[in-house]
């Protein structure tokens, strides 16, 4: 178990650290080359399937799907390799790192993701992030629901979470209350939808892009709200 922290700075990874709506535009890009434009969209109906299935986004189990009636065409084998080798250190929003670093002087970060355990792992090691952090990394199904295990596994004084989805920082809000500071970072689909702003409560701090945690000190993360 870590020894406890003054703060730990939970950070969400897809649309927060880098730029997953990309990545998705390149995986419809390369299936739509190979596969044409029907079957580009079957692969996203049996994703977005799988995932209220599920519970969670999984690329890799919808390739499995979406391979019945596939097995002798000459790409299927290549969408494999693109998941896997996918350069994801070209996603990562500008700053990232430098924004990690300044986090790390005033106390631990931590990535605290949902996804499946194989490749959303490998999204974070291939990208950097799993060593910008020292290796400090947290996957659930729903992270929001696994505040109790967050707390035994990382122990601190008080929270910082840092994601694109105002309706889970509202979530995890209601259940740590003034030991968890929120900021929405305004960046990707889920931080522009219309019922962005409504959320209730509303996000402690908000900023434009991940690159702006470099502007702000310990002090802005532990001042109470007015």
């Amino acid at each position: 178990m870590n020894s406890a922290a003054k703060i730990v700075f939970l950070l969400d990874v897809d649309n927060t650290l880098l730029d997953n709506d990309r990545f998705a535009a390149d995986l419809s890009a390369q299936l739509d080359g190979a596969f044409g434009v029907a079957e580009r969209n079957r692969y996203w109906n049996l994703f977005a399937a799988l995932r209220i299935e599920l519970g969670r986004a999984d690329y890799l189990e919808s390739l499995q799907a979406f391979r019945a009636g596939l097995d002798e065409h000459p790409g299927l084998l290549w969408m494999s390799d693109f998941l896997l080798e996918y350069p994801f250190s070209a996603l990562l929003f500008p700053f990232v790192r430098e924004s990690i670093a300044h986090l790390a002087t005033m106390g631990r970060p931590v990535v605290l993701s949902d996804g499946d355990i194989v490749f959303q792992p490998r999204k974070i090691q291939r990208s950097g992030i799993w060593e910008a952090v020292a290796g400090q990394v947290l996957i659930y199904l729903h992270k929001e629901r696994s505040l109790d295990d967050v707390q035994r596994r990382q122990p601190a004084d008080h929270y910082v979470m840092v994601d694109d989805k105002p309706h889970l920082l509202a979530a995890m809000k209601k259940s740590l209350g003034a030991k968890l500071t929120t900021v929405f970072v305004r960046q990707g689909h889920y931080a522009h939808a219309p019922d962005s702003t409504s959320i209730e409560p509303p996000p402690d701090r908000t900023i434009e892009s991940i690159g702006d945690l470099r502007q702000l000190q310990i002090h802005d993360f532990l001042l109470e709200k007015s």
